[in-house]
């Protein structure tokens, strides 16, 4: 998310999400806070979107809980795509304002023109955001792709015509930024895909990611002239599918789409099914299918599955997983880039020196990257002629002002992490972290005791539970040890007059971590539970 803000008015760039890495015990997934966007509501006038992706757009059924009136505008392709979200949410009416590429949108002081470029999904535009101290150029996630499936390449006179009016600040898409060359056009993919549909002889399974229409489209037109039916697998995909076929992204000739509990009524070879799960997500229509888990459809030995994408950082392990699974059941496996059956959709090196030369900003900062893409895309920046000091590596929450003079990082607002837990908003912090990461590292134990508390004496217990320290069943003498230090610590208690419950459970609690600790050199959650009578 990306805040413009001049003195009267203010538009935001796109609202995503982010999953949770391993150290997020829980947690579903990751968003923007919002909370300068309250301090400035009155000045609040659009959200504009560059894409569909989940990560520009998947924090905005959250958004529109705070703002529920704002301008939401984008693209046919993306608005559907929220409008999708947006039912999981039951959020209400949303103010919707629909666009072309080409078109423009005035917000009190700022206008805005979309500005057609290729990316991974259909309907994707840079922005040129004109405010009354200069144009601020946002790439969005792109791609210079002169073959594109859908035959139209990024519109490089209208970003031309945007460098020559002149442009203050460019922020750009990072993602690549570290691989020399060109990404290779998506039509490679194609070609790919025609030799292993000539070669498979059974089933063919193809995953990608369920909102990559141009991979999509390369499915169904190699189905199409290898005789095979098409079966879409995966909630996320069939939405994709259908909102894609009624705006025109997507050409799929009648017949040749059939569903899944139809495809043993075919012989193998005239089929493909396409799912979702190319990054191993734990319930991903792919990850089920290796383990069997599918209620309508079953891999068996002879099939083959492409697995039309790359791992996303952090995802290796689960894809390879997977991948492992697949063999287990007696599957084909065709994966990451080999045999070019994936494409990047962000631009390479030389792709972004041209966008860079294109539009010739006075500032740059590089966006949408780990940080050490971001420092290498500043470099590319400098050698295209932008000096140094106008070169800003900003990261979340870093507040960047700019004059006709000068410009410069001037502090930092609220730019932390609001994790989304269940139906909980927020509520969890790094305190529950803290202890998720306790209880799955060294586990937790419970004392449960029954005092009078008139004299001060033990009723019943103390009784153990354990979960993920000791089996109990099978720690016999240990537990009879760690309750003969719990009688004893009770009976001090008495001995020492310490009536109160909080003082009592404090003993407990210590004194079992102690034992604990050194009986076995693990450092669980204790939670004492004394009930007085």
């Amino acid at each position: 998310m990306t805040i413009v803000e001049t003195n009267d008015d203010l538009v935001v760039v796109d609202c995503g999400l982010m999953f949770p890495d391993e150290e997020m015990f829980g947690v579903d997934i990751v968003i923007n806070d919002f909370t300068s966007l309250r301090e400035r509501e009155e000045k609040f006038r659009a959200l504009l979107v560059t894409h569909g992706h989940e990560d520009h757009i998947g924090g905005i059924p959250y958004l529109l809980r705070d703002f529920p009136k704002i301008p939401v505008v984008g693209t046919p392709l993306s608005l559907a795509l929220i409008r999708a979200k947006l039912k999981e949410h039951k959020p209400g009416e949303w103010n919707a304002r629909e666009v072309e590429p080409g078109d423009r949108v005035q917000y009190g002081r700022i206008e805005t023109q979309f500005v057609h470029i290729n990316h991974s999904l259909a309907g994707a535009c840079a922005l040129a955001i004109r405010t009354p101290l200069g144009t601020v150029f946002h790439t969005g996630d792109f791609k210079f792709d002169q073959t594109p499936i859908d035959g139209d390449p990024a519109d490089f006179a209208s970003i031309a015509k945007v460098g020559d009016e002149g442009v203050l600040v460019m922020l750009s898409d990072s993602t690549n930024s570290e691989r020399p060359g060109h990404t290779l056009s998506e039509r490679i993919v194609g070609e790919a895909f025609s030799n292993i549909f000539a070669r498979a002889k059974g089933r063919l399974i193809v995953t990608s990611f369920a909102s990559n229409v141009p991979r999509i489209q390369q499915v169904v037109d190699q189905s199409k002239r290898y005789g095979r039916k098409v079966a879409f697998l995966g909630r996320s995909l069939q939405n994709v599918v259908q909102y894609a076929r009624q705006l025109g992204y997507l050409d799929i000739p009648e017949g040749l789409v059939i569903r899944l509990e139809d495809v043993d009524e075919h012989p193998p070879e005239q089929i493909c099914v396409m799912t979702t799960g190319s990054q191993g997500e734990p319930m991903s229509a792919l990850t089920r299918l290796s383990v069997r888990d599918h209620k309508h459809f079953k891999i068996v030995p002879g099939d083959t599955v492409v697995i039309s994408a790359t791992p996303i950082p952090g995802n290796e392990k689960a894809v390879s997983r997977t991948i492992n699974n697949l063999y287990r059941l007696g599957a084909h496996v065709i994966h990451g880039s080999s045999g070019n059956a994936h494409v990047s959709g962000h631009a390479s090196q030389e792709e972004l020196l041209l966008m860079l030369n294109l539009v010739r900003p006075r500032y740059f900062i590089p966006v949408h990257g780990e940080y050490r893409m971001l420092v290498m895309h500043g470099r590319l920046a400098q050698q295209t002629g932008v000096a140094g000091d106008n070169v800003f590596i900003a990261e979340n929450g870093d507040v960047l002002e700019f004059t006709k003079e000068s410009a410069e990082k001037v502090g930092r607002t609220y730019g932390g992490n609001v994790m989304v837990d269940g139906s909980g908003v927020g509520d969890v912090g790094e305190a529950v972290l803290r202890d998720r990461k306790h209880l799955a590292g060294d586990g937790i134990m419970m004392v449960v005791v029954t005092v009078d508390a008139e004299e001060a004496r033990v009723v019943a217990g103390p009784d153990l539970i354990s979960r993920g320290v000791f089996y109990l069943p099978e720690s016999g003498e240990l537990v009879d040890e760690l309750k003969a230090k719990l009688t004893a610590i009770l009976q001090d208690c008495s001995v020492e007059g310490i009536r109160d419950i909080g003082n009592v459970k404090e003993h407990i609690r210590s004194g079992l971590s102690k034992a604990v600790f050194e009986k076995s050199r693990r450092r669980p959650i204790v939670i004492p539970v004394v009930m007085e009578v």
